[in-house]
């Protein structure tokens, strides 16, 4: 994105101020210019100030002043100053000369009396004091009316702006309040308006200030904004002055009391108190509700609809009787059906039949009593957008289903949008993050009953934050104007003058937006572009002016006059400051076209006028004229006729200069690219040979050692001849009486002494002529970036070597992003040091600059760009400095990264200290440090030491985070402490082989006495290994044995002093065969074996057999039982006719035993050919209903932790369970996990938040019948420490 165009530095050393004078009074503005002869413009309300005898204009140098003579009201104006490209605003305010204003309200006053039954028009003026004090009766009700006059405005310091400056109140900031003004305490009556205003100065702000108006001590009254309440700020930008309003309209009773207003900045804050006093309205009685509900005005226009309530203010006696008869209005509505409305107004004379329909929808009705409703949804509720709403509902059933409908369709429970809760009677729904799209009318239906209500979004105001800034560029640069809103996506619109910019056809404004900044962008800026743009939000707007100036077309270089001999070429050329202007060649006044001998050509910068094989009708006086700009280049074209005249007379040579002499010694300046036409006016009979020589720029080299020095150059010709060298550049003519030497386009090799000899056959003469050519300056070095800050650097760069032959002016910068093509000027005028503060730039972005040199030539090329550089600020100090521990000679401190850390981050800490009571601060170790803890060692006992840390970037240190107070480097003793790990606090079962790191930490200072036992008994040091240190002990085994198994018990000690601690290991192994496996007895197809255990367990308990049995046929063995826990079995459904050996494993927690137990006795199944019938039984019935035999319990959790329900049930078959809250099934819930083991039902709730209390269901079915359980589940909020603390 372009960057947007800068500011110029100001112009002005002393500013004209705002200034307040009374009615025929003269008022002088004085302004001071940084330079004498600044030409400065005065303008009121952006048009310029001539002099007249009004205004009277003076300046003396750098003085300047404008007195406006005789000051009337239409005076009171804004005026500005103008200097360059510095614009200084301000205003005249005029007020009522003291004694006049009182004169003519008394004099108004008994011109036109009031009848008393009348309301007093809005115009009049308040009653006199005196009258207020008489006590009247008439004049009683004036007071809502005043009130409503002046907007009930609390007193403020307005009153105070016709006095003298000197005599004005010091409402000057103090030195720790923000206040400008400060709201004061008010009175106002019931339904009536009042205003409290509050100013801050934020000309010392970085920006803008937060203000928070409070009721009573904690009431925030940013949330109460509506009907009765209104927030309002702005800003002029002239004095820098924000002002917050707080409207209160309609007031009440109950607005009376005490208000605080708060504002903030940054590290600044102030708040001041002051009340409010609401006076009772006197009642009226016997009003008659048709009067009241009157039209003021019957036109039909826009205040029509507006009601005259004047008369409801006023006495009895002061109220109108109606001739009518007594009719209770009131009461005929009430009884009538809606359709009826119209008809009883018009019976009744009621034109406000939409003001009557409001006030009947207040009254109380008798409302039928619901069956299914306890109590209702409120008519309405208004939520501020993107808010959340929650409404409820009681009904009368607690097991009753309720539904929401959204403008008539029913609202589905989709997403995290709408929640619905159901808490006994009550039923809730909560619409989260509310948009305009919900702003729609709800209804709650039990059964064939509804209930309705409306919801109200309130959108935000689309509030400024950053307002436009005034732009001054030249004629066809781009031009961006950006302001920042508080909202992304707000609609915003564009005016100049008052009139709403658009995207035309020429797409001469282009509109751009990027999240909250919308950006008007003008490419190619012209004259009529000047004016006031205006960028307007639906909560404010802001103003900016634009002002374009044209370039001046600088000539670098101007055609020259030609003499050329017939047949030759002659070409005009010129180069312009600008390459896209263009222009028209005229000869003698004629436009010049192009044709077949004459070519016009345009380059870039420079323009040609070239005429081939020229002829006598070619002589004559052209002229270039650029276009738009009010002047012209000229030259002459002279056509060369060589002629020979023979005089017989001779005279000898002689030049004709200003000096007088033999050598006429005198300096020429020429800039360069100009001409250089040096015309020696000569005589002589013969006409003289003319003999141009150019000696050797240097003067420093040592001359020949005959005293003669060779000329460089050297052109010869005798009269009427022409000479042109090789490149065009030279010509050298000599005609009668004259001899020409010119040089086209000066370079600045062209400079030299230049000698012209004339001679003939009576003699010869010479002059040497001087010639300087001036350029301008050669670049200067490319620019160094001395430092940088979080938007700023300060940049260097030396002189240019060759200064152009004139002294320099100054330099002009230039700044761009680096991975931008578009340069952006930092100076308009000339800056004369070569060391510069650029400003305003974006700190993390990478820029480049460039230096131009100005001299009285103009300006050069600009310099090489700087090694690109990031504006970047040092981080803000390390937080959280504190003492993580301390010995007799060290130290460990720790803290925490900075809270501001910025776009270069953080390079490293660097840590000092220095002994209390001096200066002298000592790096604590070499380099910078990454962690964010360190300990520092080799410290003096005893001694009184104070540390500091600084955060380290590319921009330098940070503030350095200092202890509170010093430390004593001192040991502070520490009861040992051992502290033994959760998991080490029952036994450690490993198994043979694994390895065992034991880590228990513990606490004591000095450094305790550590010690190990296994048993009662010292380690063996060659299957333990025990490391200590300062914190803890570890205790590792690399490969454990059934040896290593016992309990283990460490001993800390300090003096006398001692903690112990043990932890028991048991190192287990897989267990021996069992024993004495044998066949005991063998009948049909089943064999029963018996066996005794093994003799070794493995160290831990025998978990179960595997036993398998293998035909003596094949050996091929087949696993009966797995982890069989008795030590007798019967195998049943052998194979009859076959013989079987059995063998059996043991089994722990370890695996299965290697070697297996082997039967001694075969078993061998016997043929028999009786058939075995085996008796039927009937199968019996086992199913059962479910029925939970541990109902559900209500539970109360903390918000955060996970929470579990659980219940057991039995059934037969197995019940299917379904979970449900508030009655709605939560299977499928991502939130909810569910478990069902051994007829055990657990459901999790994931980190509950108190939307996720109610009802929980637990519902069992199956074939034979079903059965619920509930509970209730309360989630608590966390308790934090703020909260424990209260």
């Amino acid at each position: 994105m372009p960057e947007p165009t800068k500011k110029a530095v100001s112009a002005f050393i002393k500013k004209p101020k705002c200034q307040t004078a009374e009615v025929g009074a003269t008022v002088v503005f004085e302004a001071e210019t940084e330079k004498a002869d600044a030409r400065v413009r005065w303008q009121r309300d952006a048009k310029d100030i001539t002099a007249s005898d009004k205004y009277v204009i003076s300046a003396e140098g750098n003085k300047h002043s404008l007195t406006i003579n005789n000051v009337a009201p239409e005076d009171a104006a804004g005026y500005a100053i103008i200097a360059g490209a510095s614009k200084v605003k301000f205003e005249l305010k005029i007020t009522e000369a003291e004694g006049k204003a009182p004169a003519k309200t008394a004099a108004k006053a008994p011109a036109k009396e009031t009848p008393s039954d009348a309301v007093p028009p809005a115009d009049a003026p308040p009653a006199a004091p005196a009258d207020a004090s008489s006590g009247a009766p008439a004049e009683a009700p004036a007071a809502p009316a005043q009130a409503s006059e002046t907007n009930g405005h609390a007193p403020d310091n307005g009153a105070h702006d016709g006095l003298p400056e000197s005599h004005q109140p010091d409402t000057r900031q103090d030195l720790t309040g923000l206040f400008t003004e400060k709201p004061q305490s008010g009175e106002v009556n019931v339904g009536g308006n009042i205003t409290f205003v509050a100013k801050v100065c934020g000309e010392s702000l970085l920006k803008k200030p937060t203000i928070r108006w409070f009721k009573g001590k904690w009431m925030d009254l940013a949330s109460k904004s509506g009907k009765h309440l209104q927030l309002k700020e702005h800003y002029d930008r002239n004095t820098k002055i924000y002002t917050f309003e707080m409207h209160i309209i309609a007031a009440k009773a109950n607005f009376a009391g005490g208000y605080r207003c708060e504002v903030t900045s940054r590290d600044k804050f102030d708040s001041c108190n002051f009340e409010l006093t609401v006076h009772e309205a006197q009642t009226v009685e016997g009003l008659d509700i048709r009067a009241a509900f009157r039209r003021t005005s019957t036109d039909g226009g826009e205040d029509s609809g507006e009601l005259d309530f004047s008369a409801l203010l006023k006495k009895r006696d002061m109220v109108q009787v109606s001739t009518e008869p007594d009719v209770d209005v009131w009461e005929i509505l009430h009884n009538a059906p809606p359709s009826e409305y119209e008809k009883i107004a018009f019976q009744y004379g009621i034109t406000d039949l939409r003001g009557m329909l409001k006030r009947l929808k207040k009254m109380k009705k008798e409302e039928k009593k619901s069956a299914a409703f306890l109590k209702k949804l409120d008519p309405a509720y208004q939520i501020e957008k993107g808010h959340k709403i929650k409404m409820q509902i009681e009904v009368a059933n607690p097991d009753a289903e309720v539904k929401w409908l959204k403008n008539g369709q029913e609202i589905q429970p989709t997403g995290s949008k709408y929640i619905f809760e159901s808490i006994g009677n009550k039923r809730f729904l909560t619409i989260n993050n509310c948009s305009l799209a919900d702003d729609a009318a709800y209804t709650c239906m039990v059964g064939d009953e509804k209930s309705f209500t409306e919801l109200f979004v309130k959108e935000p105001p689309v509030l400024i934050v950053r307002n436009l800034e005034d732009q001054m560029v030249m004629k066809g640069e781009r031009v961006e104007f950006e302001c920042e809103v508080s909202e992304e996506g707000a609609q915003v619109k564009w005016e100049k003058d008052g009139v709403e910019l658009t995207r035309d056809e020429s797409f001469k404004y282009r509109f751009k937006k990027d999240g909250c900044k919308h950006v008007l962008i003008i490419n190619e800026a012209t004259k009529e572009d000047s004016g006031h743009y205006r960028v307007k939000t639906n909560g404010g707007q802001s103003l900016a002016e634009l002002l374009v100036q044209e370039k001046d077309l600088e000539v670098y270089q101007s055609i020259a006059d030609l003499t050329v001999k017939a047949k030759d070429q002659a070409v005009f050329k010129c180069e312009v400051s600008d390459e896209n202007v263009k222009g028209v060649w005229y000869k003698n006044g004629v436009e010049v076209k192009a044709d077949a001998r004459t070519h016009i050509t345009h380059i870039g910068r420079i323009h040609k006028l070239t005429i081939d094989d020229v002829r006598p009708e070619d002589e004559g006086d052209y002229t270039f004229v650029p276009e738009g700009y009010a002047f012209n280049l000229s030259a002459k074209l002279n056509f060369l006729e060589v002629k020979i005249d023979y005089v017989p007379r001779q005279d000898p040579p002689k030049i004709h200069l200003d000096c007088m002499g033999k050598t006429a010694d005198s300096t020429i300046l020429v800039v360069a690219g100009n001409k250089l036409r040096l015309d020696v006016p000569i005589t002589g009979d013969p006409a003289p040979t003319v003999v141009w020589t150019k000696a050797e720029k240097d003067k420093s080299k040592k001359a020949p050692e005959d005293g003669k020095q060779e000329p460089a150059f050297i052109w010869t010709l005798k009269d009427g001849e022409v000479v042109t060298d090789s490149g065009g550049r030279v010509h050298v003519e000599s005609t009668k009486g004259h001899c020409i030497f010119t040089i086209e386009g000066a370079e600045r090799q062209d400079e030299g002494v230049y000698s012209v000899i004339v001679r003939n056959p009576a003699g010869e003469d010479t002059a040497d002529i001087n010639v300087k050519v001036v350029d301008v300056p050669d670049p200067p070095q490319a620019p160094r970036i001395l430092s940088v800050g979080e938007d700023s650097c300060v940049v260097q760069w030396d002189p240019p070597l060759f200064d152009g032959g004139q002294p320099v002016l100054g330099y002009v910068l230039e700044r761009k992003k680096k991975k931008s093509y578009r340069w952006m000027r930092l100076n308009f005028d000339p800056y004369k040091e070569t060391t510069y503060e650029a400003k305003r730039m974006i700190e993390g972005m990478a820029y480049e600059m460039r230096v131009y040199a100005v001299n009285a030539i103009g300006m050069s090329r600009p310099s090489a760009a700087s090694e690109p550089f990031v504006p970047v600020a040092p981080s803000s100090e390390p937080i959280g400095l504190c003492v993580d521990d301390i010995s007799d000679t060290t130290i460990s401190l720790k803290w925490r990264t900075p809270e501001k850390v910025g776009s270069a981050g953080i390079d490293g800490y660097g840590v000092e200290y220095c002994k209390e009571g001096t200066d002298e601060w000592i790096p604590a170790f070499e380099g910078l440090t990454e962690r964010t803890s360190v300990i520092i060692r080799d410290l003096p006992t005893g001694e009184r030491m104070q540390f500091r840390v600084r955060a380290f970037n590319v921009a330098g240190p940070s503030p350095p985070a200092t202890l509170p107070q010093a430390i004593t480097i001192r040991e502070i003793m520490q009861r040992p402490k051992i502290w033994i790990p959760r998991n080490l606090r029952q036994t450690l079962i490993k198994k043979v082989g694994e390895t065992v790191n034991l880590v228990i930490p513990f606490q004591g200072k000095p450094r305790p006495k550590l010690t190990w036992t296994k048993n009662g008994e010292p380690l063996d040091p060659k299957q333990v290994s025990v490391r200590n240190s300062d914190t803890d002990s570890i205790l590792f085994i690399r490969k454990t044995e059934r040896k290593d198994s016992g309990v283990y018990e460490l001993q800390v000690q300090i003096e006398n002093v001692e903690d112990k601690a043990s932890v028991t290991i048991q190192i287990v192994d897989l267990p021996g065969a069992p024993q004495n496996l044998k066949v005991a007895d063998v009948w049909g197809f089943n064999v029963a074996l018996e066996w005794k255990l093994p003799k070794d367990n493995g160290n831990c308990d025998i978990i179960g057999y595997t036993i398998q049995k293998a035909d003596k046929k094949t050996m091929e063995w087949y696993t009966v039982f797995e982890q069989y826990r008795r030590t007798n079995c019967v195998v049943s459904d052998l194979i009859m006719g076959n013989e079987y050996i059995f063998r059996v494993f043991s089994m722990n927690m370890v695996g299965l035993s290697t070697e297996p137990c082997l039967s001694k006795d075969s078993a061998y199944i016997q043929k028999t050919g009786i058939m075995y019938k085996p008796p039927s039984y009937k199968d019996h019935d086992f199913s059962e209903a479910p029925k939970f035999t541990r109902p559900l319990v209500n539970r109360s959790v903390i918000s955060g932790y996970n929470a579990t329900l659980s219940c057991s049930v039995r059934g037969i078959p197995k019940p299917k369970i379904t979970w449900y809250k508030n009655k709605m099934d939560i299977s499928n819930e991502a939130k909810y996990r569910m478990f069902s083991e051994q007829g055990v039902l657990t459901l999790e709730i994931r980190k509950p938040c108190p939307f996720d209390g109610g009802v929980y269901t637990c519902k069992a079915v199956n074939a034979s019948g079903e059965d619920t359980v509930e509970c209730k589940l309360e989630v608590r909020s966390q308790i934090t420490k703020e909260d424990l603390k209260k």
